[in-house]
């Protein structure tokens, strides 16, 4: 079945198409990740105290109102990323199925949006604090979604595209010196511990780039293999961590001496810009 330019994946077994569907529990909250089109990833964030849950992205609402019903919790908000179809696509028909939900994004194109939110605001899901923050050049209105617990143990942030596991997002509406700010600073200045739930499975490729910059990193050739085992039995190299990020990916790397090296530059900016432009040409080897 198509959506604009995107495919949805039909029939069982593979109902939730390129990888099996998972549940990430944390003390206070727990994180269902859920597939959808040919590599995108939606999330259920459930807050234990309260059953009260928010999906991100809903772009096929049926798959995650299935997971809603099975875990009998009260769906009560969407954290849209930004105004792409593949990310925002199922909005409107989702506020057609569950009705009076709060749709929060940053982008006049986003479907339904009801709550605008800028950088540094807070609401609640259940409670679980949730803090918009704007990270704006894959679209001018990106917002990732920074949830704490009530007690401060336990973490995530939805990274939509603005942030992959080893990668980020093109800069489509945006610029180098906004990528190096959203990653850089206001990413990264996040715990180390942060789980990091992105919006697409492209972890294997964007570490075989990540090869190619930093050939001799341990920490990439280590991730690149477990990743490639993760995918061989279909399933989500979901979540990282900002620690993590930190030491294998080459974008949140561009102050790094090695990562630098590679660019011919000792300018974090010039070299984020000069990654950006390489990976989008990069010729990558039979997977």
């Amino acid at each position: 079945m198509s959506f604009g330019n995107y495919t949805y994946c039909t029939g069982f077994p593979r109902a939730y198409c390129h990888s099996v569907r998972t549940r990430e529990q944390l003390r206070d909250m727990r994180v269902h990740i859920i597939p959808a089109l040919q590599d995108n990833y939606m999330y259920l964030l459930v807050d234990e105290a309260s059953n009260e849950a928010a999906v991100v992205d809903p772009v096929e609402p049926e798959k995650v109102l299935s997971v809603v019903d099975k875990e009998q919790v009260k769906l009560t908000g969407v954290l849209t990323t930004h105004h792409h179809l593949d990310h925002s696509g199922g909005n409107a028909k989702i506020v057609t199925m569950v009705p009076d939900l709060l749709v929060y994004g940053n982008d006049d194109r986003i479907a339904a949006q009801n709550r605008c939110v800028k950088h540094q605001d807070k609401f609640q899901v259940g409670k679980l604090s949730v803090t918009a923050l704007s990270t704006p050049c894959h679209t001018s209105g990106h917002i990732c979604y920074y949830v704490e617990s009530e007690d401060r143990t336990s973490r995530v942030v939805f990274t939509g595209d603005t942030l992959f596991v080893g990668g980020c997002g093109r800069f489509f509406e945006g610029t180098a010196q906004q990528m190096f700010h959203a990653l850089c600073e206001v990413l990264a200045g996040l715990p180390a511990d942060t789980q990091v739930y992105c919006g697409h499975e492209y972890t294997v490729k964007n570490l075989l780039y990540a090869s190619h910059v930093e050939p001799a990193s341990e920490a990439v050739r280590s991730k690149l293999e477990w990743a490639k085992d993760r995918r061989s039995n279909n399933e989500p190299t979901i979540p990282s961590t900002i620690s993590e990020e930190r030491s294998f990916n080459p974008f949140m790397r561009v102050s790094d001496k090695c990562v630098q090296q590679h660019c011919n530059t000792t300018d974090p900016l010039v070299a984020m810009a000069y990654l950006r432009n390489e990976k989008d040409n990069f010729k990558y080897p039979n997977l």
